[in-house]
C-alpha cells in the first residue's frame, strides 16, 4: 500500500461473498474507496444482465472479478470476458481475476480475459480452506461426515484471508499486471487429516467418507443446493482432486513476504463454525 491508494476506487464483484467481503474489508481498512458489486447493491450489478455493467464501472480504477459459482461453469467465460472488455473500454487500470487451480475450463476463461485485458492479475487458487466452515463442506460436517465423490486425495488448502491480501496487493500496487499467482497453502493434507483437525479444534465427532456421485448430489440437495450446482460440483471435484494439484506453491509468500497460513491455524480461527448447536 502507498499514499496513492486514496485515489483508487475499486469495484469488488461478488462483494458480499466469501472472497469479496474479505477483499472489501481490507480495501476499506486501507482507506480505499470500494464499490460492492452485487444484485442487492447500488448501483445494482448482475453478471447475467449486461445493462447493469456500465453503472458499476463508472469511475472505478480497479476491479476484483469473482464469478459465482466457478469460472469453469457454463456461460462463465463469455460473461466474464465481455465484462473485462467493458472494463477496459471504461478506463479501468487494474484487474484481479479469481480462478481455480487445475481447472481446464477456468484456465480457458483466464486466457480469454487476458486477451481482453492483458494487465489482469490471475489468482489461481487451490481448494479454499473456508469451504469447510463457510460453504458446501459445512452442512455435512455438522451432520458428522464430510462426504465427497472422490478418494482421499491430498490438497494444499488455501486460506481465503491470504488470497484476499494477495488480491488487494494486486489491485493497489504496480508490478502484478499480467501475472499468474498460483495460491496454495504451505502443505498438502488429505481430507481425512483436514477433518481430523476440524474435530480436534471443535470437539465434534466427524469423519471423511467417499460416496458415489449420486449420493453426493442427494446430500447437496438435502442441504438446499440446486441439483444443477451439485452436478457441476461433482464434475469439478473429479477434475481437480485427481492428484494434479498436490504440490504446494510459494505464490503467497512471494507476494506477501511471509509463508501461507497452515490449515490448522485456519481451523483454530474457524472453530466456532463447527460448534453450532445440533
Amino acid at each position: 500500500m502507498n499514499e496513492n491508494t486514496i485515489h483508487e476506487h475499486i469495484l469488488v464483484t461478488g462483494g458480499t461473498g466469501m472472497t469479496g467481503r474479505r477483499v472489501t474489508a481490507l480495501l476499506t481498512e486501507a482507506g480505499v474507496r470500494v464499490r460492492v458489486g452485487s444484485r442487492a447493491g447500488e448501483p445494482r450489478f448482475d453478471w447475467h444482465e449486461p445493462s447493469t455493467w456500465d453503472a458499476v464501472l463508472d469511475g472505478v480504477t480497479g476491479v476484483y472479478l469473482c464469478y459465482h459459482p466457478d469460472l469453469a461453469f457454463p456461460g462463465a467465460a463469455e460473461a466474464v470476458t465481455a465484462f473485462a472488455e467493458r472494463a477496459a473500454a471504461a478506463g479501468v487500470r487494474r484487474m484481479a481475476l479469481l480462478s481455480g487451480r487445475g481447472e481446464k475450463g477456468a484456465q480457458n476463461t483466464e486466457d480469454m480475459v487476458l486477451a481482453a485485458f492483458p494487465d489482469t492479475t490471475v489468482l489461481r487458487c487451490s481448494v479454499f480452506a473456508q469451504d469447510f466452515s463457510e460453504s458446501f463442506f459445512l452442512p455435512p460436517l455438522l451432520e458428522g461426515a464430510l462426504v465427497l465423490p472422490m478418494p482421499d486425495i491430498p490438497e494444499p488448502f488455501v486460506d481465503l484471508d491470504d488470497v484476499a491480501r494477495v488480491a488487494v496487493r494486486s489491485l493497489t500496487e504496480d508490478g502484478h499486471g499480467g501475472a499468474i499467482h498460483e495460491l496454495t497453502g504451505p502443505e498438502a493434507i488429505t481430507f481425512t487429516e483436514a477433518v481430523r483437525v476440524v474435530g480436534e479444534v471443535s470437539g465434534r465427532q466427524v469423519r471423511f467418507q467417499e460416496v458415489s456421485a449420486e449420493e453426493f448430489v442427494a446430500t447437496m440437495a438435502s442441504a438446499g443446493a440446486p441439483e444443477e450446482l451439485a452436478h457441476g460440483l461433482v464434475g469439478l471435484l473429479e477434475e481437480i482432486l485427481d492428484g494434479r494439484n498436490v504440490e504446494p506453491t510459494d505464490g503467497i509468500e512471494r507476494v506477501l513476504g511471509r509463508p501461507a497460513t497452515p490449515f490448522a491455524e485456519y481451523a483454530r480461527r474457524a472453530a466456532d463454525a463447527w460448534r453450532q448447536v445440533d
